[in-house]
């Protein structure tokens, strides 16, 4: 009998590490919410980010768990979302839109031990992450397909800051490197998201004789207008063939996947740190294709060929092959000079062949 408890006991030590490894709990998973300007819908900014919410999902299965609040304006609105998060428990905060910056600043101060991601912000803190990418560069490209395609462009934007000129600059660029006398309307909402505007906004530049549209904005709405007249658009955020299947000349589509994934990997490998991330085509952020059936093939062929070589640095959107002028005729980029980024992202004129003005 001693002998049957002895081995017992020894069976016992033998086993217990074991059995006390496979009792340890497991580690909880990290909680990471998204707070969206715009509702959520088929297509569009609030639609990339919430397909990469998903790829998070997907590749981190269970060790991470998310959630999400849509339609949150910017100012007070959000900064009470983001403080209820971050009191709610997340450790993990994405705030992707502009005017969110000071909210999530502000937010983060109060938690220290929260994680957050300012996407297309520019000012950190020890746990505040700034991203954002180089929209630009598919603007040009887009450009490219649109000089191709037509000489008069207009564009749908919100608010003229310093991301959205880039993008309405390099638009022109693109198309004037194919059609130099291309000119390009543009019409300022002063909001995001508001489709019933947007598409009032886009009727008014096809009357006044845009072929193709370009947008800023957050709906499909510019891509329906452009449908229903028969003119031509470039998708902007997400494919938007779907609402707009002849109209649509090519799609320039964020995404936001990759980067999230590893944010969020990061986080709970302990290695998160707050960084600055500028990422564009060659990151694989920043993609145009989804040519619509209007296209021609050598067109097609070009704007991939160039898209190319702006990931092999060897195309630069904001590279001067001979002067380039605003649209008041100052001298803003001189010929052979290239703009640096500090200056690409405090950019506050428009060149020579877009027919608005800004004001001063």
């Amino acid at each position: 009998m001693y002998k049957n408890l002895a081995a017992t006991l020894v069976a016992a030590c033998c086993f217990s590490p074991v059995f006390a490894q496979s009792a340890a709990p497991a580690q909880p998973p990290l909680k990471a919410a998204f707070v969206y300007v715009a509702p959520l819908t088929d297509a569009g900014w609030v639609r990339q980010h919430d397909d990469a919410r998903k790829a998070v999902e997907a590749a981190l299965g269970n060790k991470v768990q998310t959630t999400y609040v849509e339609n949150v304006a910017e100012g007070p609105d959000a900064e009470r979302v983001i403080r209820d998060l971050a009191r709610q428990g997340h450790q993990l905060i994405f705030t992707p839109s502009f005017g969110y910056m000071e909210p999530t600043l502000k937010v983060a101060a109060e938690f220290p031990n929260v994680k957050f991601e300012s996407v297309t912000g520019y000012k950190t803190a020890p746990n505040v992450a700034v991203s954002n990418a180089r929209y630009y560069e598919g603007r040009y490209l887009a450009g490219v397909a649109a000089g191709h395609m037509a000489s008069s462009a207009g564009y749908v934007a919100g608010f003229p800051i310093p991301e959205v000129l880039q993008g309405i600059n390099a638009f022109t660029l693109g198309m004037r490197s194919v059609n130099p006398k291309a000119e390009l309307r543009v019409i300022f909402l002063g909001e995001w998201f508001n489709p019933p505007r947007e598409r009032d906004a886009a009727m008014t530049l096809m009357n006044q004789g845009a072929e193709v549209l370009a947008f800023h904005t957050g709906s499909t709405a510019v891509m329906v207008a452009a449908q229903e007249r028969g003119k031509l658009a470039v998708a902007y955020h997400s494919d938007m063939r779907k609402a707009a299947p002849d109209a649509q000349l090519a799609a320039v589509t964020h995404q936001w996947g990759d980067y999230y994934t590893r944010r969020a990997q990061a986080a709970l490998d302990g290695t998160w740190k707050s960084e600055r991330l500028w990422g564009g085509v060659k990151e694989g952020m920043i993609r145009v294709d989804h040519f619509g059936p209007k296209v021609p093939a050598k067109v097609r062929d070009e704007v991939m060929a160039r898209q190319k070589d702006i990931a092999g640095g060897k195309l630069h959107p904001f590279a001067a092959r001979a002067d380039v002028k605003d649209n008041e005729g100052r001298l803003v980029i001189a010929k052979g000079a290239t703009l640096s980024d500090e200056q690409i992202l405090n950019m506050n004129f428009l060149v020579e062949g877009v027919l608005t003005k800004l004001a001063r």
